[in-house]
């Protein structure tokens, strides 16, 4: 059987569909995970998937693009040539799986299952609900589930990516903390000043420290690296930031995309969680971990992506100290 994965959306959220892409994997001979280009980099990183299908689509991220009747059927070719046999369309508790439905059954796919408040007409052979309190990775196991695909025996549900390359060359030699002060919108984001007081309270721990960041992020990264931690801004691609955050003993950042790569690999992680969406879904997920930051805060539930309340309430009040004392306390742990 061919069967194909949807995770139409971002990094993060094609690594939290991890466990039921294997599911999916362990009941077919074939599968390919449809993602947009900013999830397609963690698509190329996880067990189980055979092929990427690339897409930008007009109904999905912050700035999605025109809807092109030509590129529609384009797509919709590309997944007719797949000749797929069931498609499994994951989304996020906000987001419909039914555009996605009609360009697949338009694509001749024959079983299509989903989660789905909404009525599905005939878009969908098995529409699933789902239960409350689910964080995103057990939801899409369950969709997955309710589609027909079990996970395979021995299968903990965790997240999981394939292994990175030695990175010690980039890293140097002993143990080191890992702090990645961007992310994937502002409101996620700790300042940097407050990024670069805590590198240098850890630093001042004994701690080992290594930043990471995008090509984008290099002068963020200078910044809070200051003299006293290795700067990665800009020299790492996902695979090789998969091998640094597996060599960490801790990773420190807000809720964002390497988060989730640390859960992947393992990695206890301190987290600095604007609550704009509820922890219960988005957390790490399978690792020991703190958060960090007023969960109460105004902008719970927002979905903001700028904070929406003067002074950044939810995360300016954790102080450096309360990320050594944090790091310190995974590691005693471990």
């Amino acid at each position: 059987m061919r069967s194909l994965v949807v995770r139409l959306d971002s990094f993060g959220d094609v690594l939290l569909a991890g466990p039921a892409v294997r599911a999916v994997a362990a009941g077919s001979a074939h599968v390919t995970l449809w993602c947009g280009p900013r999830g397609a980099p963690a698509a190329r990183l996880l067990p189980g998937v055979d092929e990427v299908l690339e897409w930008e689509a007009p109904w999905e991220g912050v700035d999605p693009p025109p809807v092109d009747a030509d590129d529609v059927a384009r797509v919709t070719e590309r997944l007719r040539a797949g000749a797929h046999d069931t498609a499994v369309v994951l989304t996020s508790f906000h987001q419909s799986p039914l555009p996605a439905a009609l360009l697949l059954r338009l694509a001749g796919v024959r079983h299509i299952g989903a989660d789905c408040a909404d009525a599905p007409g005939r878009l969908l052979d098995v529409r699933h609900h789902r239960r409350p309190g689910r964080h995103e990775a057990e939801a899409a196991l369950d969709t997955a589930l309710a589609t027909g695909f079990a996970p395979p025996r021995g299968d903990t549900g965790r997240l999981k990516v394939l292994p990175g390359p030695d990175t010690a060359a980039l890293t140097g030699n002993g143990p080191y903390v890992v702090v990645h002060p961007g992310a994937s919108a502002p409101a996620r984001a700790w300042s940097p000043d407050k990024c670069a007081e805590a590198v240098l309270a850890l630093a001042d721990e004994g701690h080992r420290v290594v930043v990471t960041g995008t090509g984008g992020e290099r002068a963020l990264t200078r910044y809070v690296s200051g003299a006293v931690a290795v700067d990665l801004g800009g020299r790492t691609d996902p695979r090789t930031l998969t091998g640094v955050l597996a060599g960490a003993d801790v990773v420190v950042c807000g809720n964002t995309g390497p988060a989730h790569l640390a859960a992947a690999v393992g990695v206890p992680v301190v987290s600095l969680y604007s609550p704009v969406v509820p922890a219960e879904r988005w957390a790490p997920y399978g690792v020991d971990s703190i958060l960090l930051g007023d969960q109460r805060a105004p902008c719970a539930g927002t979905r903001a992506r700028v904070c929406p309340v003067p002074g950044h309430p939810c995360l300016e009040g954790v102080t450096a100290q309360d990320v050594v004392a944090a790091v310190g306390k995974l590691m005693e742990a471990a």
